[in-house]
């Protein structure tokens, strides 16, 4: 009587197709619901100088946490929702708890000279370049 034993090659094949598809499913995308990254933001360049928009409505500004480290920004903080004692809880979409995201830039920040403004649910970092990471002319004689 023959023994047979499973594919190997066959379990790493179905093994590929399941990352791959996985890897190109909306999962881990953006999205309106909410789905993505928290908070959403856009981040581009104005001069030499990077510019970082973020929604954080509900947000405080005392419970904000911003870090600049090299061309590392970390962005962090907490919302609450209240319901009250007596309320009874049918539906719940808006997003409440701890946040922690952290983003890289192509250039090196001076952390020094950072600033942010809070305003309508909108924070804006203003992230200078560092004078150090700033490409330098050189004449040739």
């Amino acid at each position: 009587m023959a023994m047979s034993y499973p594919d190997p090659f066959h379990a790493l094949f179905q093994f590929q197709q399941a990352l791959d598809a996985f890897r190109t499913s909306g999962w881990l995308g953006s999205g309106p619901s909410g789905s993505g990254a928290y908070p959403p933001l856009n981040v581009f360049r104005k001069g030499d100088d990077i510019v970082v928009i973020t929604e954080v409505p509900g947000i405080r500004k005392a419970d904000l946490e911003i870090q600049v480290k090299g061309n590392t920004i970390r962005i962090a903080g907490g919302k609450t929702v209240q319901y009250g004692d007596t309320a009874a809880l049918h539906r719940r979409e808006r997003l409440a708890g701890r946040f922690d995201r952290a983003i890289t830039v192509p250039v090196e920040i001076d952390a020094d000279h950072v600033k942010a403004e809070c305003r309508d649910g909108i924070l804006a970092l203003y992230l200078p370049r560092a004078e150090r990471d700033k490409p330098k002319s050189i004449t040739v004689g």
